[in-house]
C-alpha cells in the first residue's frame, strides 16, 4: 500500500495548501490511503467542523486533532457525526468521538488509524498513551485484521516520541509524530518493520515561529510580556508529511520518505 500522512496543518494557508495540492499528490502518487493532521487549521487553534470538511473533500481519508481538539467547539459535534476525524484515544474519557478506527481502503484493504497525546512537558495530564496504543494494536493485529496501521502520536517530547515507534516496531507500518511543527530528518524503518519519523512537520508557512506570526512569539522570549495574541503566518505554505510503502503481506514498511511540497522548505516527494 502507497500511505501518505501530512503533519499540523496550520490556518488559512496550511487548509489552502491541502486543497490545491493534495488532489493532485492523491491522483500523481497513487495513494491509496491519506491522513491529515487537522490539528491548528482553524486560526492556529483547532479545527471546526466546516474546515475539517474541506481537508477530507481536498482528498484526506482521515483528519486527527490533538490537544486543542476541542478549542473550536462544533468539533464537540463533528467528531461525533464524521467518523473519519478522530480525537485522542487518551483524552478525558467523556469527551466525544473515538480516537482510533478501522477504515476501509479499497480493494478490499482496511487501514487502522491511532492517535494518542503524549504525557511529557504537556500542559494536561491526560491518561497513558502507551497501554492505550499497545491494547489498540492487539486488538487489530497488523497483517490479519488491518493491512496496514497508522499511528499518529501527538506529543512535545523527542524522547517519548522515539520510544513510543520502538514500542510500537513491527506491530504497525508507521508512527509518526506531531505537534511540534519542525520536520524532523529521521525518517526510517525501524528494525522490525516499521516506518518512523519523530515530527512530520506542519502543512503551514515556515516564515514564521512553528506557525504563528513572527512578531509576538519573538517579543516574548525577548521581553517575557505579551501584548496582541498569536496569529497564524499567512505566506507560502509548505506541506510536509512522510509517505510510506508497505508489504502487501505483512502490512510492515518497506520504504519511508520524508515529504516537503512548496513553501519555504527544500522540495522532496517519493
Amino acid at each position: 500500500m502507497r500511505l501518505l500522512f501530512l503533519g499540523d496543518v496550520m490556518g488559512r494557508t496550511g487548509r489552502a495548501a491541502i486543497s490545491e495540492q493534495l488532489p493532485r499528490m492523491r491522483a500523481d502518487w497513487a495513494l491509496d490511503f491519506v491522513v491529515v493532521n487537522g490539528e491548528n487549521a482553524t486560526a492556529g487553534m483547532g479545527l471546526s467542523g466546516n474546515h475539517a470538511k474541506a481537508i477530507l473533500e481536498a482528498g484526506a481519508d482521515c483528519v486527527t486533532l490533538g490537544d486543542h481538539a476541542f478549542d473550536q467547539k462544533d468539533m464537540m459535534q463533528a467528531v461525533e457525526n464524521e467518523p473519519r476525524i478522530l480525537r485522542p484515544m487518551n483524552y478525558a474519557k467523556s469527551a466525544p468521538g473515538i480516537g482510533m478506527r478501522l477504515y476501509p481502503a479499497g480493494h478490499g484493504k482496511k487501514v487502522l488509524v491511532v492517535q494518542a497525546l503524549g504525557q511529557v512537558f504537556m500542559k494536561k495530564p491526560f491518561a497513558d498513551p502507551y497501554s492505550a496504543v499497545d491494547q489498540a494494536l492487539k486488538s487489530h493485529p497488523l497483517g490479519k485484521l488491518a493491512n496496514a496501521i497508522i499511528v499518529d502520536f501527538h506529543a512535545e517530547a523527542t524522547s517519548e516520541k522515539m520510544a513510543m515507534g520502538h514500542w510500537c516496531d513491527g506491530r504497525a507500518s508507521l508512527v509518526v509524530g506531531t505537534h511540534t511543527h519542525v520536520p524532523t530528518a529521521d525518517a526510517q524503518v525501524l528494525p522490525r518493520g516499521t516506518a518512523y519519523q519523530t515530527d512530520a512537520g506542519m502543512c503551514g508557512d515556515y516564515d514564521s515561529v512553528i506557525g504563528m506570526n513572527k512578531l509576538e512569539p519573538i517579543r516574548r522570549f525577548v521581553t517575557g510580556m505579551a501584548k496582541d495574541r498569536f496569529n497564524p503566518a499567512d505566506g507560502p505554505a509548505t506541506l510536509c508529511g512522510t509517505f510510506v510503502e508497505t508489504d502487501d503481506a505483512t502490512g510492515l514498511a518497506t520504504r519511508v520518505v520524508s515529504v516537503r511540497i512548496g513553501g519555504r522548505l527544500s522540495q522532496l516527494s517519493p
